[in-house]
């Protein structure tokens, strides 16, 4: 949720050009929402932009489901899966697909997006790829802004990381659902153990299940681990779901769907929903002007008495502008 242009304009845009509004967005198809994130991307803190976050985090519609997990999983091949269940039963669908950057232009290489193999004349799926570049989270600079844009405009958000190792926990900052994916045979059960990473799964999934004792093992450590983490579960009582799928056979797809639908019933009841997302906003804002101020930035606004906080419902896009406003002062 970075922001490095205060004030920016529309840069590529004429001063007459009309911002993009949200309705634009949701009526203009895929067009108009890829001109809607290349004007974030370009002008984050300008107002238009600004705008537009802020009615789109005013309206959400979607699901958002984040998959995770080490490259080589099958994170692409599942969420191709998933997409394609939810178009048969007429969903429409956004994916944000974070991927390695390229070393000599710091843009995406775009292997999870290939992965994929959406229709792109289907105007129900909707596919962005993002370049990680230097962040190790996971996930990309773009990413929360985009999520929001899709969040307003589809009927379910699929955020695919980067697939980069035990640091990749930025996801749950982002997604109301983390999928983890573990691949049999891979070596890695002593480091997802003592990795941050499995604190953070509402579901892990042992992928390519078809592979019999190996996969069956992979089930009985990951269970294991999640028992042995500090955070297994989380407060408020949802259980940790573990299943096996094989996205190439399709079997366990309707266990991973039903627990994805489980978890968001979930979520919509006693309010669990908007607690979750509005402990989002706050951190995305103190980690926005963080990176922004460092932390002697978030000790002078404490001296100022300004309020990191959000009040319910408020979003955190305008605050920061606000709050960026009166450190530089």
């Amino acid at each position: 949720m970075t922001a490095p242009d205060p004030g920016g304009q529309l840069r590529g845009m004429t001063k007459s050009a009309a911002p993009i509004t949200l309705d634009d967005v949701r009526s203009g198809g895929k067009a108009a929402l890829a001109r809607a994130l290349a004007v974030l991307e370009r002008a984050p803190e300008a107002a238009a932009s600004l705008a537009l976050l802020d009615a789109a985090y005013a309206a959400p519609r979607a699901q958002v489901i984040g998959v995770t997990g080490p490259p080589g999983v099958g994170k692409s091949t599942l969420l191709g899966r998933l997409i394609a269940r939810y178009r048969a039963a007429g969903q429409r669908v956004g994916v944000i697909a974070v991927d390695p950057s390229s070393r000599r232009s710091g843009g995406a290489l775009l292997g999870d997006r290939l992965r994929l193999l959406t229709d792109p004349s289907d105007d129900g799926v909707f596919v962005r790829s993002m370049a990680a570049r230097d962040r190790l989270g996971g996930l990309a600079d773009l990413t929360v802004g985009a999520m929001i844009l899709l969040r307003a405009v589809y009927d379910r958000v699929l955020i695919e990381t980067v697939g980069v190792g035990q640091s990749e926990t930025d996801v749950a900052g982002v997604a109301d659902t983390v999928v983890f994916c573990v691949q049999p045979g891979s070596g890695d059960a002593l480091q997802f153990m003592k990795a941050g990473i499995v604190e953070i799964p509402h579901i892990a999934a042992v992928t390519k299940a078809d592979m019999g004792a190996a996969a069956s093992r992979a089930m009985a450590d990951l269970k294991g681990a999640l028992s042995l983490a500090a955070a297994a579960g989380e407060a408020g009582g949802w259980p940790v779901a573990t299943l096996a799928v094989s996205a190439v056979s399709g079997a366990g797809m309707d266990d991973l769907a039903a627990a994805l639908d489980e978890r968001a019933a979930w979520l919509d009841s006693g309010g669990r929903l908007a607690a979750a997302r509005q402990a989002q906003a706050e951190l995305w804002l103190r980690e926005a002007l963080r990176e922004r101020f460092g932390r002697d930035g978030l000790a002078r606004a404490a001296e100022k008495s300004l309020e990191i906080a959000l009040a319910p419902g408020q979003s955190p896009f305008s605050r920061q502008a606000e709050l960026a406003a009166a450190l530089r002062r």
